[in-house]
């Protein structure tokens, strides 16, 4: 299973002409990756196994009958082994459950538009339930100053895009948590500057 790129760009054509010719192509609208990532789904699949086990074998140590195929946790002394290992287990779980509710819920995913015939510029992003649960940003082409890429290495590396628009903080256009390759966001960006007519800032 790969890995999905952070937004898939594609341009729509939209509207007739009076003469019934398809007019030009006007809308980028790019699709954002939320959190139903591949590493996401590895994460959670290993910390519910892991904390299954753990609990299997806290239980085994009670019952003394075992639960286990690859090792014999009877042997364990309930307390404090066996009870310590059926805390981490449920532990576990409920980090489990957790990170498959978020992909369920698929949190940061979305979308970009950008609709040069409107002048309208709409950003969409899932949230967790309730109030936030749809997030949509709106602005005007017009405004738009610049795209910005941004660019933090080290051990929590960060690259992003940003759009700036004037009289309003920079707006995120890209996933959260996990950064793009800088090919992948120099692309992105150059593309989304070239159709909006702007500026791109920060290499």
């Amino acid at each position: 299973m790969g890995q999905g790129s952070s937004m898939t760009a594609s341009t729509v054509n939209t509207g007739n002409s009076p003469n019934g010719d398809r007019s030009a192509s006007q809308v980028l609208h790019q699709n954002v990756l939320g959190s139903r990532r591949f590493s996401n789904y590895w994460w959670a699949s290993v910390v519910t196994l892991g904390a299954t086990g753990f609990l299997l074998a806290g239980i085994s140590s009670y019952l003394k009958v075992n639960l286990l195929i690859v090792t014999d946790p009877t042997q364990l002394v309930f307390v404090p082994q066996g009870l310590v290992m059926g805390l981490y287990g449920l532990a576990g779980l409920l980090l489990a459950l957790y990170l498959w509710l978020v992909i369920l819920w698929d949190v940061g995913g979305g979308y970009n538009e950008f609709n040069q015939e409107t002048d309208t510029i709409k950003i969409f992003r899932k949230g967790f339930p309730g109030k936030n649960r749809r997030i949509e940003i709106d602005a005007q082409i017009k405004d738009v100053q610049s795209v910005q890429i941004s660019l933090k290495e080290g051990l929590n590396p960060r690259r992003a895009l940003y759009l700036r628009i004037k009289g309003r903080r920079d707006l995120l256009l890209t996933r959260v948590g996990q950064p793009l390759s800088l090919t992948e966001l120099e692309t992105q960006g150059a593309e989304l500057a070239r159709f909006l007519g702007v500026p791109l800032e920060g290499l």
